[in-house]
């Protein structure tokens, strides 16, 4: 189907502000964690803050296993449902979960209404690179589902510093406040400018979920989810090293996290681009990528510029890699394409769980903000190595991406 230029771009900048709200509400909490511990778990933290800090951690991985557990079942069961559809009852479901984090008053029910929150993410963003996929035209597949990431990545150099700004000036409920109204207006943009698109009527749950039977998508979600895993246990404690390692201002936290948004962004395009011309080069880029970030974190965020730069990098390669990850993921699933787009976001996620919590581990241990730097390295390290597997497989089978 041919659509004019104009409806084209207005649908993909609908697409893309859903994935700008999903980008400030899985990001901010971040930039919040302390605020919302001494909020939630005030004796805690009056006792021992890193402690606090590191079971606030927990709001991320409950989000983040709520991506998890709901991108492949609802991309599954949903398979045939209109997609317009879909996607407006996905976005009011942010809407409530949000909402619903905003409001409540304790932190097991904060906590549930972040797993809650998660739901819709992975689904949103599969349906929508699809759509965005069909909409850009036969090629450019990849930098369609970039388009739609752009909006995640957006939101960390905008969304995420304002959201953090009145987070630490008018209470950590005021960024949820923020984020319930973007999902708002996302889910008037997709109802004025995204056109209709049929499901897939021959889908079934079962021929879905064949997708799971395929060895190549286990080694990819699990290279994906290992390997970012490294940039969420060093993003997902990013405030106190701010403050506490690197010895700045909390005023100084939305910078970083500008800084962090400015090379996701950049990242996210470059990925796409690249995934288009080789999706097996670029991953072999972009992950070890991630790794060398985490090293130069590691090594350097004692110091304001070391901060800045690698917190830059690890964004960049993340993000390149996130595209790239989701054209492979399309690859290897064969006819399975709606639980294959968005699987991609239940490995970041699984990756944004494992991360937070081990790097939560060892900050509670004692061994210091800069030590889940470390961690990210070795999960790294084990995702290229699968990676390097999952090629292999393809060499001897005569396939190349």
């Amino acid at each position: 189907m041919q659509y004019s230029p104009r409806r084209r771009w207005f649908a993909l900048l609908a697409l893309a502000l859903g994935g700008f709200g999903i980008g400030v509400t899985e990001f901010v909490s971040m930039g919040l964690l302390p605020n919302i511990a001494q909020d939630l778990l005030p004796t805690l933290y009056a006792s021992n803050s890193a402690d606090a800090n590191a079971t606030a951690g927990h709001l991320i991985s409950a989000y983040a296993l709520g991506v998890v557990v709901g991108a492949p079942t609802i991309a599954a069961a949903a398979a045939r449902w209109p997609r317009k559809r879909l996607l407006t009852v996905l976005v009011a479901c942010f809407v409530i979960g949000n909402l619903a984090t905003a409001v409540l008053p304790s932190f097991g029910w904060v906590l549930a209404a972040r797993f809650v929150s998660g739901l819709p993410h992975g689904a949103y963003f599969g349906i929508a690179s699809l759509v965005a996929a069909t909409l850009m035209g036969p090629g450019k597949r990849a930098r369609g589902v970039a388009f739609v990431l752009s909006g995640l990545t957006i939101a960390n150099v905008i969304g995420v510093p304002i959201g953090t700004y009145l987070g630490q000036n008018f209470g950590w409920r005021s960024a949820f406040w923020l984020v319930t109204v973007i999902f708002a207006a996302t889910l008037v943009a997709i109802i004025a400018t995204v056109p209709l698109q049929a499901g897939n009527p021959e889908s079934t749950i079962r021929n879905e979920l064949r997708a799971f039977s395929r060895p190549q998508i286990w080694l990819t979600l699990a290279m994906a989810s290992i390997g970012f895993g490294g940039m969420f246990a060093v993003y997902s404690y990013i405030a106190p090293v701010v403050t506490d390692v690197t010895g700045l201002g909390s005023e100084v936290v939305p910078l970083v996290l500008v800084t962090f948004g400015v090379g996701m962004t950049l990242g996210n395009f470059i990925g796409g681009w690249a995934a288009d011309k080789s999706v097996s080069r670029a991953l072999l880029i972009f992950m070890p990528g991630i790794g060398l970030a985490c090293l130069a974190f590691g090594l350097t965020a004692s110091s304001a510029p070391g901060l800045f730069i690698s917190i830059f990098f690890i964004g960049a390669f993340t993000s390149a890699a996130s595209p790239t990850i989701q054209a492979r993921l399309m690859d290897v699933a064969h006819d399975s394409q709606s639980i294959a787009a968005a699987l991609n976001h239940s490995a970041l996620n699984l990756g944004n769980s494992l991360g937070a919590f081990v790097g939560g581990v060892v900050i509670a241990a004692g061994f210091g903000y800069i030590a889940p730097a470390w961690v990210g390295i070795g999960l790294s390290i084990i995702g290229v190595s699968i990676l390097l597997i999952s090629l292999g497989i393809d060499r001897r089978a005569g396939r190349r991406g």
